[in-house]
């Protein structure tokens, strides 16, 4: 299930994705209204999406977030793995955090491992595939 902390993030991310390009940064006072998230979650949230690249930040009067690349070049994928961490439902599937479960008697014969491997393959297909401007131009085909 998708935390709290993960839904802030990806209205965050697709807000800043509605910006023109080349506008100036963007408050974090106004990005808490328009997304509707807290802004003392909103700060630990940006903090944490610019520290992996995801965002640049500005200081000052003007100063505010934008995105770091084009938002056909970021994925949801991307954006949840840095909230989240994998997206494995169990850690024997993780490609990037593998641990052995601890009650498993043997991976090779684990029917929930294989289930999950599939659930783990397919979710990252389709948030790897899904770019902030596929889903904001998604949201207006849909409204």
């Amino acid at each position: 299930m998708l935390t709290q902390r993960s839904r802030y993030a990806l209205r965050s991310m697709l807000y800043l994705a509605g910006a023109e390009p080349g506008s100036p940064p963007i408050p974090m006072t106004r990005i808490a209204m328009e997304a509707n998230v807290p802004r003392k979650f909103l700060e630990l949230i940006l903090a944490d999406l610019r520290d992996a690249g995801l965002l640049h930040s500005h200081r000052g009067k003007m100063g505010g977030y934008r995105l770091s690349r084009p938002s056909h070049l970021i994925s949801l994928g991307e954006i949840i793995r840095v909230i989240e961490g994998p997206l494995a439902l169990v850690p024997c599937v993780s490609r990037t955090a593998y641990r052995p479960c601890k009650d498993c008697k043997s991976e090779a014969d684990c029917a929930i491992r294989d289930a999950m491997a599939r659930v783990r393959d397919e979710t990252a297909r389709i948030l790897d595939g899904t770019s902030l401007a596929d889903a904001t131009s998604e949201a207006l085909v849909a409204a």
